[in-house]
Protein backbone atom coordinates (compact mmCIF):
# COMPACT_ATOMS: atom_id res chain seq x y z
CA UNK A 1 0.00 0.00 0.00
CA UNK A 2 1.83 3.49 -1.42
CA UNK A 3 1.57 6.39 1.42
CA UNK A 4 -1.73 8.32 -0.59
CA UNK A 5 -3.43 5.05 0.28
CA UNK A 6 -2.24 4.97 3.67
CA UNK A 7 -3.04 8.15 4.39
CA UNK A 8 -6.75 7.75 2.93
CA UNK A 9 -7.08 4.61 5.03
CA UNK A 10 -6.25 6.47 8.84
CA UNK A 11 -9.03 9.47 7.16
CA UNK A 12 -11.25 6.92 7.01
CA UNK A 13 -10.63 4.90 9.81
CA UNK A 14 -10.77 8.21 12.32
CA UNK A 15 -14.45 8.91 11.60
CA UNK A 16 -16.62 6.14 12.33
CA UNK A 17 -19.29 6.89 10.47
CA UNK A 18 -16.59 6.85 7.49
CA UNK A 19 -15.26 3.86 7.99
CA UNK A 20 -18.88 2.17 8.41
CA UNK A 21 -20.22 3.48 5.30
CA UNK A 22 -16.95 2.59 2.90
CA UNK A 23 -17.63 -1.13 4.72
CA UNK A 24 -21.40 -0.45 3.81
CA UNK A 25 -21.37 0.27 0.39
CA UNK A 26 -17.97 -2.26 -0.21
CA UNK A 27 -18.16 -3.73 -3.86
CA UNK A 28 -22.22 -2.74 -4.33
CA UNK A 29 -23.93 0.49 -5.48
CA UNK A 30 -26.10 1.66 -2.85
CA UNK A 31 -28.54 4.98 -2.16
CA UNK A 32 -27.64 7.28 0.88
CA UNK A 33 -31.01 5.90 2.45
CA UNK A 34 -29.91 1.78 1.88
CA UNK A 35 -26.46 3.15 3.50
CA UNK A 36 -28.19 5.23 6.25
CA UNK A 37 -30.39 1.79 7.03
CA UNK A 38 -27.90 -0.44 7.14
CA UNK A 39 -25.43 1.07 9.35
CA UNK A 40 -27.59 3.18 11.51
CA UNK A 41 -26.49 6.08 10.68
CA UNK A 42 -29.02 9.23 10.39
CA UNK A 43 -29.69 10.52 6.26
CA UNK A 44 -28.16 13.46 6.47
CA UNK A 45 -24.93 12.48 8.39
CA UNK A 46 -24.51 10.30 5.59
CA UNK A 47 -24.79 12.65 3.01
CA UNK A 48 -22.09 14.92 4.70
CA UNK A 49 -19.95 11.12 5.33
CA UNK A 50 -20.50 10.54 1.38
CA UNK A 51 -19.81 14.53 0.18
CA UNK A 52 -16.84 13.72 1.76
CA UNK A 53 -15.38 9.89 0.55
CA UNK A 54 -16.20 12.02 -3.09
CA UNK A 55 -13.97 14.86 -2.14
CA UNK A 56 -11.20 12.60 -1.16
CA UNK A 57 -11.88 10.52 -4.01
CA UNK A 58 -12.96 7.15 -2.39
CA UNK A 59 -16.26 7.01 -3.27
CA UNK A 60 -17.98 8.43 -6.42
CA UNK A 61 -21.64 9.29 -7.33
CA UNK A 62 -22.47 7.41 -10.79
CA UNK A 63 -25.88 9.30 -11.51
CA UNK A 64 -25.13 12.95 -10.21
CA UNK A 65 -28.32 14.40 -12.06
CA UNK A 66 -30.75 12.64 -10.01
CA UNK A 67 -32.19 14.56 -7.69
CA UNK A 68 -33.32 11.49 -5.61
CA UNK A 69 -32.09 7.78 -5.67
CA UNK A 70 -28.40 8.48 -6.11
CA UNK A 71 -25.75 5.56 -6.32
CA UNK A 72 -22.75 5.75 -4.72
CA UNK A 73 -20.25 3.30 -5.72
CA UNK A 74 -15.97 2.96 -4.17
CA UNK A 75 -13.65 4.47 -6.09
CA UNK A 76 -10.84 2.06 -7.08
CA UNK A 77 -8.65 3.78 -4.47
CA UNK A 78 -11.45 3.28 -2.02
CA UNK A 79 -11.66 -0.70 -3.48
CA UNK A 80 -8.18 -1.00 -2.12
CA UNK A 81 -8.77 1.02 1.10
CA UNK A 82 -11.81 -1.34 2.06
CA UNK A 83 -9.59 -4.23 1.39
CA UNK A 84 -7.71 -3.30 4.45
CA UNK A 85 -10.44 -1.82 7.40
Amino acid sequence: MNDELLILKSYVEISSYRLKAVKCIGNDVKTPTKIAKETGILTNHISKVLKELKEHGIAECINEEMRKGRLYKLTNKGLEISKYL
